[in-house]
């Protein structure tokens, strides 16, 4: 491999985007802490030597987060933070080693340990009464909470085990209808769901427009790599501010109850549910050379940057508008054959979302990126990638846009392999010696593939057989397939030192065809 496809794993530099935010009100910055306060119960013995039952106030503080709560951003506060809270504490084994020493100091002599605390389910209606005054007037009882929340239109849900809580146990925000986000947001539906956390469609208050928010999941991990799409957002933003790229546009970011929310505009459906809901039919080819310009510009201006996205797919292009025509279409040659419902799209405004695994090149690469179906083959050998990563998983998505379908549809890496050398064609020898080294499991002496294995099975063998050579899927029937299949074999090239850049292919042939309109 080139030098340049081979990174040394390094730490990131600094950044300080725990500061950023969108435009905003100049802002005093104020660090608050919170606390977690928990109530148990434990016998003393008093003064007159009877027994009474005590109310203990546990609280400890949870773990620090950097949080740009009291940021103000376009005249709206930041959200409400629990009151300060430093009383001293008292735990229960302070409380049961001052009633036994109570009890040893008394006239009787006689001697009573205090009992294990005991656990009772608390009625919620006193725990506002029976508790300290202290913690009702800090707000920190799980009926305090509850009030607060219905007071605020919010989704908290309170048990009897703690306070409310607005996630649920995998760490994502509960999503309920009409809940205010930020004071400024008002939730309407959910639009989707995935490993980071969840999408919602808002109506903003000030603007009375729908907006889209992605909400991060509530875990250190997501919290920092949201962090870092921030930045990327912020970044493309900044370069292209009338969005001539075609790259989502970040309207704001907050903090909300330890969720960081991406505040985007309000867009169509994905193109892979596009293809789902038309039953995976193939675009027309007008539409697909419209895709493709808008996809490498896209792409183009974020390698420019000196930025990789690294996880391109139909499922990270969204529609502007998913509006489309209802037409019939033979199902077959035959012409008794029953005709079938096609939907055409009245726009192919797209733009190019999901920056959460986006890479700067100069910055640390980890060693596998790319969702699985369009990773590209040095990824998958561990020869280390750059910006052509990219490019191969555009060739993957142009060649589903052509025929509906995903081109590897496999979890095995060397059935993945396999397969891309029946598509490909065979690995050039420098490649696959590079490959042999870096992963010699996969090879066989001689630096040809090591397929098939014994263990692999009949149907694995059979699904590798089953893929069609690019020739055979775009056939070259006119001088539009011709070009369009010279573009997708440049860019499914094996070795990313000799595959096409997305910039180079902006130049190729195939955009100055005039496609017909067809269907």
């Amino acid at each position: 491999m080139l030098p340049q496809y081979s990174h040394q794993p390094r730490l990131p530099p600094p950044s300080n985007i725990g500061a950023l935010s969108t435009p905003s009100v100049t802002a005093r910055k104020r660090k608050r802490q919170q606390f977690t306060v928990t109530y148990s119960e434990v016998q003393e013995v008093d003064n007159t030597g009877k027994l009474r039952e005590v109310i203990v106030i546990d609280d400890t503080p949870p773990p620090p987060t950097v949080s740009p709560a009291s940021t103000h951003t376009a005249m709206y506060s930041a959200s409400l933070q629990p009151a300060v809270f430093s009383a001293p504490i008292r735990t229960r084994a302070r409380a049961a080693a001052e009633a036994q020493a109570l009890s040893a100091s008394t006239s009787s002599g006689a001697t009573l340990a205090a009992p294990a605390p005991k656990k009772r389910k608390r009625d919620p209606a006193d725990d506002v009464g029976a508790v300290s005054k202290k913690a009702v007037t800090n707000g920190q009882t799980s009926n305090a909470i509850a009030q607060r929340a219905q007071a605020n239109g919010s989704n908290a849900v309170a048990d009897d085990k703690g306070p409310a809580t607005w996630d649920d146990k995998e760490g994502h925000y509960i999503i309920t209808p009409d809940d205010m986000i930020y004071r400024r947001y008002r939730t309407v539906r959910l639009l989707g769901q995935g490993t980071f956390g969840k999408v919602v469609e808002a109506v903003d208050t000030e603007t009375n427009k729908r907006v889209a928010i992605k909400i991060i999941r509530a875990i250190p991990k997501y919290r920092d790599a949201s962090k870092i799409e921030v930045r990327v957002l912020q970044k493309l933003k900044e370069r292209d501010p009338l969005n001539r790229h075609k790259c989502i546009h970040l309207l704001a970011w907050f903090d909300h109850r330890n969720h960081i929310c991406l505040v985007s505009e309000l867009l169509g459906m994905c193109v892979y549910d596009f293809l789902k809901e038309n039953d995976f039919a193939p675009f027309p080819r007008q539409h697909i050379q419209a895709f493709a310009r808008q996809l490498l510009g896209s792409v183009a201006f974020l390698h420019e940057l000196h930025l990789i996205h690294t996880d391109l797919k139909p499922e990270n292009i969204l529609l502007v508008n998913n509006s489309s025509d209802a037409i019939e279409i033979p199902s077959s040659s035959k012409r008794s054959a029953p005709k079938r419902v096609k939907r055409i799209l009245q726009s192919t405004d797209i733009r190019l979302i999901d920056f959460g695994s986006a890479t700067f090149e100069e910055e640390y690469h980890s060693s596998v990126v790319s969702t699985r179906h369009y990773r590209a083959p040095e990824i998958i050998l561990g020869l280390g990638w750059s910006y052509p990563c990219d490019a191969f998983s555009l060739g993957c998505i142009l060649v589903e846009f052509f025929t509906g379908v995903a081109l590897f549809q496999t979890h095995d890496n060397l059935e993945h392999l396999a397969m891309m050398e029946q598509v490909m064609g065979k690995m050039p020898e420098r490649f696959a010696r590079s490959g042999a080294r870096a992963k010699p499991e996969y090879f066989k002496e001689g630096g040809k593939l090591d397929w098939p294995k014994p263990k692999a099975s009949r149907q694995s063998k059979k699904d590798v057989r089953s893929c069609r050579s690019l020739q055979e899927i775009i056939t070259a029937t006119d001088p539009i397939n011709r070009s369009f299949l010279d573009l997708v074999k440049k860019l499914l090239t094996f070795d990313p030192a000799q595959r096409i850049s997305v910039k180079e292919a902006l130049a190729h042939p195939y955009f100055s065809l005039p496609v017909p309109h067809e269907y």
